[in-house]
C-alpha cells in the first residue's frame, strides 16, 4: 500500500488466464509423428509460465490457469508452442504474438488464435540509448563537409541466450540510396545491459547545390535519403551470432537540431513481417485478462475508501456502496473480489457478508435451496474463502493430494469407461481408500479452519436457524453448502488453481479427482440429507460406491465437524504450529564467502521458503544444505545486474552473511523478494539500508566504500502497514473499485433513474425491464448513496487527470520510462 505522502502515482500490470488446449498441430516430420508438447508464456523473450508436456498429442489439452503480477514494461505478452526434444534441444511448433497495446481487445474472455512461425529475426526485446551530432568538418584542402556523430551509449532488458546473460556488441551503420557504411563496438561479456559508450563518425555527402550559409543547416532532400540503422547481436564465438533487435533513426531528426539524444525500443529485423504462405501450424485456445491499475497516492482514496467501509453499516444493505457496486457489476465476477479483500483488511467482512446473506434468505422460499445460486453472498463467501482458507487448505488437502497424484491408482467404477484388463473390483477399492483420506483429513480439520471463516459459518447458521426454525437440517446445510460443495470439493477438483499442485492433472488423474471431488461433497451432504436422498444419484454405479461408506458414521463425524467449525468456541491447537510451505522452486545460488568471480560460483539449488525459515537444498526432497530462520532475515532487495552480470537477481541479508539469488525471470524474482519481504517484515532488527551491488575485491561495487560491515548505500524498500496474512495493497483495491464505478456508469445512471422515480411517484413507473435486475428497498437511501459515489468518483477523476498530466509532460518522448518505437514490423 502506498505511503499516506507518497506523491508518487504507481503503475501496477497484473496478467490472469488460462491456457485451454491446442488443436490441429502441424505432425513432426519422420515415423513419429507425435511428440510430447507443452506451452509457454513469455514477456517478450523471457518465459514466466511453463504447462507440463502433454505425451503425444496433435490436439492437447492443458487446461492451466496462470497468475502473476508483471515487474517491468514489455512490448508483447506471447505463447509458445514446443514440441519436447529427446536428446536436442526442444523444437518451437508455433506461436501466438499479442502486443500490449492489444491485450484489451481479448481481456476476460476465450479465443482461438492461429499459431505463427517462429521467425528468429522478429525475436526480439530490450532498449538501446544512442546519441547523433551533426557537425561541421573543414578539410585540408579547405572544403567544408558534414561529419554524422553516433555514439551507442547502452542497452538495456536484451534477453538470455540459453538461460545465460548473452555476450552483446552492436553494429552501427549509415544506410543511404547508393551507400551503406558499417562500423561495429565491442563485444561486452555476459550482460543483458550493456555499457557501450562507443563514439563511431561518417562523412555525410553534401548536395551539389550547396552554398555557404552563416549558420550550418542540412538540406532536406540529403536528409530524406539517410538513416542510421543499429542491430544488437550476441557474440556466438564459435557459433553462428544471434540477432537481438535493431532500430533505425532517420537522420532527419537533426534538422531543427544539431543533436539528437534519445532510448528506441528494439524492433524485428526488416524481414520479421514479411509472411509467406505456410502450413497451418494449428491453433491455440487461450484466456486471458490483462490489468493496468494506475494507482494514486493514499490519502486521494480517503473519501470512496470511508464511504464503502460503511457500507456493513448501512440499512438497508441494499443502499450501500458496495452493495450497489455488485449490482450494477452483477454479470462481472471480478467485480466482488476487490470489495471482499477491502473489506476483510478492515475486519469489516463479516458483518457485510452477514448482512447480504440475512438479505438473500429473505427470498429463499425452501431450506434445501439454501445458498445454491450464484448470488452476491455466495460469491462474497467463494473470495472470502479462497483468500482466507489458503493455507487452511494447504494443511488440510495438500499431504493426501499429494499423495495420490504421485500414486496415481486406477479409479475408474463406470462400465462404459472402464479400459480393457481394468478391475472394477480393484479401482473402487482404490477409489474408496482415496476418498477416505480425503474425507479424514476434511472431517479432523477443524482446529485449523481460521477464526474469520468460523465466525462467518456461525453466523450462517444462527440465520438460518431462524429463518427455518423447523427444519433440524438447515443449520448444517447452510455451512455444508459452503466448506463442501465450493470449497474443499474445487479444490480436490482443480487442486492446480489453489496452488496445492503445480500442473493441471493428466486425463486418469483429473478423472481420478472428479470421482472424488463428487463423493467428498455428497458425503458432506449427508449430515443435512434424509436417507432416501442416496436414490436421487443418477449413476446407479456412484449409488453402489455410496453403499460401501458406513452410512451413520460418515453423518455423525460430518455433523461434528460442521458443529466444530460453526461454533463461536476458541480453535487455539494443542500442539505445536505445523511449518507450512510458502514457496519453492529452482533457482541460481552463488556460493557463500567466496571472492573470485567465475562460472562455478553459481550453481542450481532447490530454494525452499517455509512459514519457519528459508532453507536451499541440491533437489528436491533432499536435506537442507543451508537453513535460515525467518526472524533471522534483516532485508531482501534486488541487486544490480551489474555484480555478476546476471539478471533478476536479489539478496537475502541475514545476521550471518549475505545470499545471492538468480531466479529463473523477472516474475519469479519479484515472487521471491516480495513474499521474503512479507515474512520477516515485522523482524525487530529490519535495516533501513543496504547495498545494491556485491562486495567484490575489497570494496562495494555500488558505493566504492571498503568497510565490509559499512552501513548501505540505499535505503531499503518501504514496508507496506498492510496485513502481513493477507498482504491486501487497499489503494491498489480502492483503484480497481474506482475504475468499475467509472466503467459501469451507464449502469450507475440507470439504477439512479430508477430510485428517483420510485421515490417521486412512490412506487416503479418505467417499464420492469429497465429496473427488475436491481436490488432497491429503500429508493431515498440508495439515491443519495448514488449521489455520494458519483461525488467521489469525479473528485478522483480529476486527480487522475492532474497525475497523467504531469507524467505526460514530465516523461519526454524517447526517454529511458518513455523509448521510442522505431520503424516496428507490423507482424511478429
Amino acid at each position: 500500500m502506498a505511503e499516506e505522502d507518497d506523491p508518487a502515482l504507481r503503475t501496477l500490470q497484473s496478467l490472469r488466464g488460462k491456457i485451454c488446449e491446442a488443436k490441429n498441430l502441424l505432425p513432426y516430420p519422420g515415423p513419429n509423428k507425435m511428440r510430447g508438447c507443452f506451452c509457454t508464456v513469455s514477456l517478450d523473450q523471457e518465459e514466466v509460465f511453463r504447462t507440463k508436456v502433454f505425451e503425444k498429442s496433435l490436439s492437447p489439452f492443458y487446461g492451466e490457469d496462470f497468475y502473476f503480477e508483471i515487474p517491468r514494461t514489455f512490448q508483447y505478452l506471447s505463447f509458445y508452442v514446443y514440441a519436447k526434444g529427446f536428446m536436442q534441444r526442444d523444437l518451437p511448433v508455433g506461436k501466438v504474438a499479442i502486443r500490449k497495446e492489444d491485450l484489451s481487445k481479448y481481456s476476460g474472455k476465450e479465443h482461438w488464435f492461429s499459431l505463427q512461425s517462429v521467425d528468429p529475426n522478429s525475436e526480439v526485446q530490450g532498449k538501446v540509448h544512442i546519441e547523433m551530432k551533426l557537425n561541421e568538418l573543414i578539410t585540408d584542402n579547405g572544403s567544408v563537409c558534414q561529419q554524422l556523430l553516433v555514439r551507442i551509449i547502452e542497452c538495456q532488458g536484451l534477453p538470455l541466450i540459453n538461460g545465460q546473460s548473452c555476450d552483446p556488441y552492436a553494429t552501427v551503420s549509415l544506410v543511404g540510396p547508393s551507400r551503406s557504411d558499417q562500423k561495429k563496438t565491442k563485444v561486452k561479456k555476459k550482460t543483458s545491459s550493456p555499457q557501450f559508450d562507443e563514439t563511431f563518425y561518417f562523412e555525410v555527402t553534401r548536395s551539389s547545390s550547396y552554398t555557404k550559409k552563416s549558420q550550418f543547416q542540412v538540406e532536406e532532400e540529403d536528409i530524406e535519403k539517410l538513416e542510421i540503422k543499429v542491430d544488437l547481436w550476441n557474440n556466438g564465438n564459435l557459433a553462428q551470432d544471434v540477432f537481438l533487435g535493431e532500430t533505425k533513426v532517420s537522420v532527419k531528426v537533426l534538422r531543427n537540431d544539431s543533436s539528437h539524444q534519445a532510448w528506441y525500443l528494439l524492433q524485428p529485423k526488416d524481414n520479421g513481417n514479411k509472411t509467406s504462405k505456410t502450413d497451418d501450424l494449428g491453433s491455440l485456445r487461450v484466456n486471458l485478462t490483462y490489468t493496468e491499475d494506475h494507482v494514486l497516492p493514499s490519502n486521494y482514496y480517503i473519501s470512496l475508501r470511508d464511504l464503502l467501509l460503511k457500507s456493513p453499516d448501512v440499512k438497508p444493505i441494499s443502499a450501500s456502496a458496495a452493495h450497489v457496486l455488485c449490482d450494477i457489476c452483477r454479470e462481472r465476477y471480478e467485480a466482488v473480489l476487490p470489495v471482499v479483500r477491502l473489506l476483510l483488511h478492515y475486519n469489516k467482512l463479516v458483518p457485510f457478508v452477514t448482512a447480504v446473506a440475512e438479505l438473500e434468505l429473505e427470498q429463499t422460499q425452501e431450506a434445501n435451496t439454501i445458498f445454491r445460486g450464484n448470488s452476491l453472498a455466495t460469491r462474497c463467501l467463494d473470495d472470502m474463502m479462497k483468500i482466507v482458507g489458503k493455507r487452511y487448505l494447504t494443511v488440510t488437502l495438500k499431504p493426501v493430494l499429494d499423495e495420490i497424484c504421485e500414486s496415481n491408482k486406477p479409479c475408474e467404477i463406470d462400465p462404459i469407461k472402464l479400459k480393457e484388463g481394468d478391475n472394477v473390483e480393484v479401482n473402487k477399492e482404490n477409489l474408496h481408500q482415496y476418498v477416505q483420506k480425503v474425507f479424514n483429513s476434511i472431517v479432523h480439520s477443524s482446529m485449523s479452519c481460521p477464526t474469520l471463516m468460523c465466525d462467518v459459518f456461525n453466523a450462517l447458521r444462527q440465520m438460518a436457524t431462524k429463518r427455518f426454525p423447523d427444519d433440524p437440517h438447515v443449520k448444517y446445510s447452510a455451512v455444508s453448502s459452503f466448506v463442501f460443495l465450493r470449497f474443499y470439493a474445487v479444490a480436490v477438483l482443480s487442486p492446480h488453481s489453489f496452488h496445492l499442485r503445480s500442473h493441471h492433472p493428466d486425463a486418469q488423474m483429473s478423472r481420478t479427482l472428479t470421482l472424488i471431488s463428487k463423493t467428498i461433497q455428497t458425503l458432506g451432504s449427508w449430515g443435512s440429507l434424509s436417507k432416501n436422498k442416496l436414490s436421487s444419484f443418477k449413476e446407479t454405479y456412484m449409488y453402489d460406491f455410496f453403499k460401501s461408506f458406513q452410512e451413520e458414521k460418515c453423518i455423525e463425524e460430518v455433523k461434528r465437524f460442521l458443529d466444530e467449525i460453526s461454533s463461536t468456541g476458541s480453535k487455539e491447537s494443542s500442539g505445536v504450529e505445523e511449518s507450512l510451505i510458502l514457496k519453492e522452486g529452482e533457482v541460481q545460488k552463488r556460493a557463500q564467502g567466496r571472492k573470485r568471480l567465475g562460472k562455478k560460483n553459481f550453481k542450481k539449488r532447490w530454494l525452499r521458503l517455509t512459514t519457519r525459515e528459508l532453507s536451499y537444498h541440491k533437489q528436491p526432497g533432499k536435506e537442507a544444505l543451508c537453513t535460515i530462520p525467518i526472524k533471522n532475515i534483516l532485508a531482501v532487495e534486488k541487486l544490480d545486474e551489474s555484480a555478476f552480470n546476471r539478471k533478476n537477481m536479489f539478496q537475502v541479508i541475514y545476521t550471518e552473511k549475505l545470499l545471492y539469488v538468480q531466479a529463473n525471470n523477472c516474475v519469479e524474482a519479484s515472487e521471491w523478494v516480495e513474499i521474503l519481504s512479507r515474512v520477516s517484515r515485522c523482524n525487530q532488527d529490519r535495516l533501513s539500508s543496504y547495498h545494491t551491488s556485491a562486495y567484490l575485491s575489497g570494496n562495494w561495487l555500488c558505493c566504492k566504500a571498503t568497510s565490509e560491515t559499512q552501513a548501505g548505500c540505499k535505503p531499503c524498500t518501504a514496508t507496506m502497514p498492510a496485513n502481513i496474512q493477507l498482504d491486501i495493497d487497499c489503494d491498489r483495491e480502492t483503484e480497481r473499485i474506482y475504475s468499475l464505478f467509472t466503467s459501469n456508469s451507464l449502469k450507475l445512471l440507470k439504477l439512479e433513474e430508477a430510485c428517483a422515480s420510485m421515490a417521486v411517484y412512490q412506487g416503479p413507473q418505467k417499464e420492469q425491464d429497465d429496473y427488475s435486475h436491481f436490488t432497491i428497498e429503500d429508493s431515498r437511501e440508495t439515491f443519495n448513496t448514488i449521489k455520494h459515489i458519483r461525488e467521489v468518483t469525479e473528485k478522483l477523476l480529476e486527480h487522475h487527470e492532474t497525475f497523467q498530466k504531469k507524467r505526460s509532460t514530465s516523461t519526454k518522448y524517447g526517454s529511458e520510462d518513455n523509448p521510442i518505437v522505431g520503424k516496428a514490423s507490423q507482424h511478429q
